[in-house]
């Protein structure tokens, strides 16, 4: 779990989106919190098992026992680390929503607000794209699934178009999903009445059946 209860959805379902994350505690928390530190202060690039160790009070020993591969692997963990705390909080988000609709418009508006106001992530994006964009991609198909188990009781209770498939509509979504998260083409993810009509004709538009 990502350290909150099993995910519910519609009429208490549970979808068990979470089990898909680990949850990081005690010195390699310690540690990948250190290491995001020194991230945010010089970039993926500059930071070191050096500094990391240093950050967090610890020997680089102690570091490299936890994170035998160094600093590749190192870096990979703090991206998938903040990777799993920004789908923890996206996931908070959506929780109590009764509806498909309702699921998909609030995770959009949150999910892109917060890609926006992420300083550290924009930084990097910037500065060093060709060392997170890998890191970012390696993570998005256990993404993908988590996604598409949460939305699979919505997809359940709403009625589907012919001949649509709960579980490839919920990947199709789920993709979709990440997509505009990314990258929103000239769709204005700030605007609510923008999103609504986002989800009703590019994301839902096929796969649930016409009112």
């Amino acid at each position: 779990m990502i350290g909150r209860p099993a995910a519910t959805g519609p009429s208490g379902t549970d979808t068990g989106t979470v089990s898909v994350f680990a949850v990081e505690s005690g010195t390699r928390l310690r540690i990948l919190e250190a290491t995001y530190a020194c991230v945010a202060r010089w970039g993926l690039s500059k930071t070191t098992v050096e500094d990391a160790a240093r950050e967090a009070g610890l020997s680089r020993a102690t570091v490299y026992r936890y994170f035998p591969g160094g600093r590749d692997e190192l870096v990979a963990a703090v991206v998938s680390w903040q990777y799993v705390e920004f789908f923890t909080r996206l996931y908070e988000e959506v929780l109590d929503a009764t509806s498909l609709e309702e699921v998909l418009e609030r995770g959009l508006l949150f999910a892109r607000r917060a890609v926006l106001e992420h300083e550290v992530l924009q930084k990097v994006l910037q500065t060093e794209p060709e060392v997170l964009l890998p890191q970012l991609t390696l993570q998005s198909n256990r993404t993908i699934a988590a996604i598409a188990t949460f939305l699979e009781p919505y997809l359940v209770r709403h009625p589907l178009a012919e001949g649509v498939d709960v579980h490839e509509a919920a990947d199709f979504l789920a993709r979709m999903i990440l997509t505009y998260i990314a990258s929103p083409g000239h769709w204005d993810m700030s605007d609510a009445g923008q999103v609504a009509a986002l989800v009703r004709t590019e994301l839902l538009a096929g796969v649930v059946a016409p009112a």
